[in-house]
């Protein structure tokens, strides 16, 4: 496997969720669905023996899966806690934030971060410069965050237009589908966009371009 990193150390909040987080999103019935929604979308874009860098891979669910189709995965999460239940369970997984992409080294088929990791990052230029250089030409990229808009989610709307919050600590943005584009711009071609749990999350699709 081409990849290699300084391992970091970063304690979050979402330590507190790493042995519970199947019982908080991923077997309840909304989390399944949208979790779902989100491979039916992603699982054509990878094919066996494929190397996906998993952004925020939390306790390793969408590695799993791809795993099962033959996709080999390398996930970094900023939680201590939600790695070591990921590697309990199999995931290739590394303690690493987002933000510092710059310490990895290697060439990807793809990318992808689902349900969110990307709505604890302010400025989403910098990730995508980063993909940029480890996602190999035409590689796919799928992110899926929680959207800006969102007509079905009424208790948190007023936060969510606000464009940022704040939960357990940790400062949460909710970008608009427009500032998503721009940050993938220079970089990604922009496939498609595809709306998760009506609109709780949004999943957009790019490929990395050949030349920029």
């Amino acid at each position: 496997m081409s990849a290699s990193f300084k391992e970091s150390r970063v304690t979050t909040a979402f330590d507190a969720l790493a042995e519970s987080y199947s019982e908080l999103w991923s077997e309840t019935s909304r989390g399944r669905d949208q979790r779902t929604a989100v491979w039916r979308e992603i699982d054509g874009l990878f094919r066996a023996g494929d190397l996906v860098l998993d952004l925020g891979c939390g306790t390793g669910d969408d590695a799993l899966h791809l795993a099962d189709l033959g996709v080999k995965v390398l996930g970094i999460d900023s939680a201590p806690k939600m790695v070591e239940v990921a590697r309990d369970r199999g995931v290739n997984a590394f303690l690493l934030a987002i933000e510092d992409l710059t310490s990895l080294s290697g060439t990807f088929s793809g990318a992808i971060s689902n349900f969110g990791a990307l709505n604890c990052i302010a400025d989403l230029g910098p990730v995508a410069a980063q993909l940029a250089r480890l996602v190999q030409p035409a590689g796919p990229v799928a992110i899926c965050l929680m959207g800006r808009f969102c007509f079905t989610d009424w208790r948190h709307a007023a936060k969510r237009w606000s464009g940022r919050t704040q939960w357990r600590g940790i400062k949460v943005y909710y970008p608009t589908s427009r500032q998503i584009l721009a940050a993938f711009a220079p970089w990604f071609a922009f496939q498609r966009q595809v709306a998760i749990g009506r609109g709780d999350h949004q999943l957009y699709l790019f490929r990395r371009r050949f030349e920029w």
